[in-house]
């Protein structure tokens, strides 16, 4: 069976300067922050136009530490969308605040800003924007509503690291921004399938306000600004060497492979617009998306599954359920209720959805010629 994402190609293709870039750090003997990571987050600021970056353990816990930096207290609700994976809702349950569950956009299938507005109350304190499969979620609508009621927007970019947004969705009205750059502090993954991705987990924060960035790499070191001198509690959160050395060598070559993941998609877009039942995300029109997931809704998925199965493609369900059913969040429901109302289009949603093969370096071309044989 072919690979669901393609890790192995990827390093054929920049094994020479990957090799090179590993040995170096096993030979420094530095193997936790030093010149690496240093380098890394100012390749991060100038490549997303970030005014400061932070890097961390993981993309979850980049998070945990970016709400520590909001001041989330115990009681605090945050909303977050209902459809996409847990580590949002789970972070801020986790620090003792409420998360609360928006419906989605039937199309893009990102955070639906009607949805929000509803939700916000008098213990609201922020929304957690999800940039999901790829592309960035209507930031100018979520902005609007944040400022009308005072929330802080988290910008949750762990599958949109290089996506861009135009058309009014930031601060520079017509001119194209990257992610990691529309919330008051944002986040990305490094997680290995991301598109950018390195060795292990790994993540990054960002924002443009410096007392932000400088409590954040506080918390991320143990909350210490020099040795055995701890100002707050903090946490665990420096990136390895390694990894950041790795991140350093992709990053070079991001560029490219958006490009040829968006012509990918098209691949994609092509065969599927022909046939009925199926509908890929929509991408927003100003949008750019990294396709860190090629996902479409299926009217009848048991039945596509069982033919991709027959052909030997693998498939991912991202998510099978709204998080608002997760078990581990029944107690909070049953405790507080606030934000556990059904979700129509989310629960309509994760009954239909399913992501196929992607990277850069997929064949989409052999997946659609497999699948066209199975009709």
């Amino acid at each position: 069976m072919m690979p669901f994402v393609n890790l192995p190609a990827q390093r054929n293709a920049y094994r020479n300067q990957l090799e090179k870039a590993e040995k170096a750090v096993l030979d420094s003997g530095c193997y936790i922050g030093g010149d690496q990571v240093r380098l890394l987050e100012q390749e991060l600021d100038s490549y997303c136009g970030a005014a400061h970056a932070v890097t961390c353990g993981s993309g979850t816990q980049a998070i945990e530490i970016a709400l520590s930096v909001l001041g989330l207290e115990p009681g605090d609700q945050v909303i977050v969308p209902d459809f996409t994976f847990i580590a949002p809702a789970e972070c801020v349950q986790k620090l003792g605040g409420i998360p609360v569950f928006a419906d989605i956009d039937p199309r893009t299938l990102q955070i639906d800003p009607e949805s929000v507005e509803k939700l916000v109350g008098p213990k609201t304190k922020g929304i957690i924007a999800v940039n999901l499969f790829g592309q960035c979620a209507p930031y100018k609508k979520l902005r609007e509503i944040a400022d009308r009621h005072g929330l802080w927007i988290l910008e949750d970019s762990a599958q949109a690291f290089g996506a861009t947004c135009t058309a009014g969705d930031s601060s520079s009205e017509g001119k194209a921004c990257r992610a990691c750059t529309f919330g008051d502090i944002s986040i990305t993954s490094f997680y290995p399938t991301k598109p950018l991705g390195c060795y292990g987990d790994g993540g990054a924060i960002f924002t443009a306000n410096p007392e932000y960035a400088e409590k954040a790499r506080l918390l991320a070191n143990h909350g210490s600004k020099e040795r055995y001198r701890h100002i707050e509690i903090g946490t665990n959160g420096r990136l390895d060497a390694l990894q950041a050395a790795v991140l350093r060598v992709k990053l070079q070559h991001l560029d490219q492979e958006l490009e040829q993941r968006q012509q990918n998609a098209k691949v994609y877009d092509q065969f599927f617009a022909g046939l009925p039942g199926f509908t890929p995300q929509v991408i927003t029109d100003g949008n750019t998306s990294t396709y860190a997931q090629y996902t479409l809704l299926v009217e009848n998925r048991a039945e596509f599954t069982s033919r991709l199965e027959k052909a030997g493609i693998p498939y991912c369900i991202h998510y099978p359920l709204p998080l608002h059913e997760q078990p581990c969040f029944k107690k909070l429901a049953a405790n507080d209720g606030a934000g556990f109302a059904s979700n129509a289009t989310t629960e309509k949603v994760c009954g239909q959805v399913i992501s196929l093969p992607f990277c850069a370096f997929t064949d989409t071309q052999s997946v659609v010629e497999k699948i066209s044989k199975t009709f």
